[in-house]
């Protein structure tokens, strides 16, 4: 397998991109009953996301209940910890959202950027200096964010509506992060986009997290409406992530060669439709192996189911009048 000489060592599950590429310092936003009813709500929500994903197994060449996966540096416990210590953070990615609600949407990223930087302080103190959730916090932080300028602003709080809101956070980003670094490409991230033209979790955030409804979404709704449970319709979603990402933490661990080796593994394998929940899952722990010996994590894919578990909880949050 080719080995691909990376500018940086960020190896790890989530490879990512910093909210915070240029430092500002801002307070932390403070609001007051029902905005702050509010955040806490969609925080909670956002934080159990964080913990569903962690939880569910099995996850081929990822941490999950059952083992490390393709780690060696991190555990559930590792991301269980993670999660705990970004908790409060993401009620203040709403509350920085609803604070910038009249600001053109690329100004209120800033307030963005500079809670993402605390955010990731506080998963390397809670870890050890592993990279657990930098990817997460990126997504995280934009949909949340979002979700606050939403409200400020009375609309409604929709799967499409979010993620275009999103996607304006971010608009140019790849440009300016990525096609316009030529000589400039010292992270993981913009050498792998000058060498494969990949563009990462910031293209999936400028698109509106477009992997996340177009295959991930669909193929959870197809799993629940043919009567599986929500978990194998998680792992169901996840595999319809892998076999079309284009997830770069893959190219930074196995080069281009490790990206088609796992989407051609999840296209292989038998629908869930097709053979059940048990035999599905089955097939899973067969793939676990497979990209564990090829030292294989989907860590971009991960984020992304996570990001889908959180878009299913849109609904039931409108339903109790948020």
């Amino acid at each position: 397998m080719t080995k691909e000489r990376l500018p940086t060592s960020s190896l790890h599950r989530s490879g990512g991109v910093s909210l915070l590429q240029q430092s500002i310092s801002a307070p932390a936003p403070r609001c007051d009953g029902p905005e702050a009813a509010f955040a806490a709500h969609l925080g909670q929500i956002a934080h159990q996301a964080l913990l569903v994903e962690a939880k569910l197994t099995p996850k081929p060449g990822l941490v999950d209940a059952a083992n490390d996966g393709a780690h060696r540096d991190m555990s559930l416990a590792t991301f269980q910890a993670s999660a705990q210590a970004l908790r409060p953070y993401l009620n203040a990615f709403v509350l920085a959202g609803i604070n910038a609600g009249n600001e053109p949407a690329t100004e209120a990223l800033a307030p963005l950027r500079a809670l993402g930087l605390d955010a990731e302080w506080a998963m390397l103190a809670a870890t050890r200096h592993v990279n657990t959730h930098k990817g997460a916090i990126f997504a995280f932080g934009l949909l949340l964010g979002a979700a606050g300028r939403l409200w400020a602003k009375g609309q409604s709080l929709t799967i499409d509506r979010l993620c275009s809101e999103a996607g304006c956070f971010v608009s140019g980003l790849v440009r300016s992060e990525l096609k316009e670094r030529v000589k400039t490409a010292n992270s993981a991230g913009e050498y792998i986009y000058h060498r494969y033209g990949l563009t990462g979790a910031r293209g999936e955030a400028e698109s509106g997290f477009v992997s996340a409804r177009q295959w991930a979404l669909p193929a959870y709704q197809r799993a629940i409406e043919a009567g599986f449970d929500p978990q194998s319709a998680l792992l169901s979603a996840l595999v319809a992530l892998m076999a079309n990402n284009d997830d770069t933490n893959l190219v930074a661990r196995g080069g281009i060669e490790g990206l088609n080796f796992v989407k051609d593994e999840a296209r292989h394998l038998t629908p869930l439709a097709l053979c059940g929940p048990v035999a599905f899952k089955a097939q899973l722990q067969v793939m676990d192996e497979r990209l564990t010996a090829r030292n294989l994590s989907p860590g971009g894919s991960a984020d992304l189911l996570a990001v889908t578990w959180f878009l299913l909880q849109l609904t039931s949050s409108t339903d109790n009048g948020y």
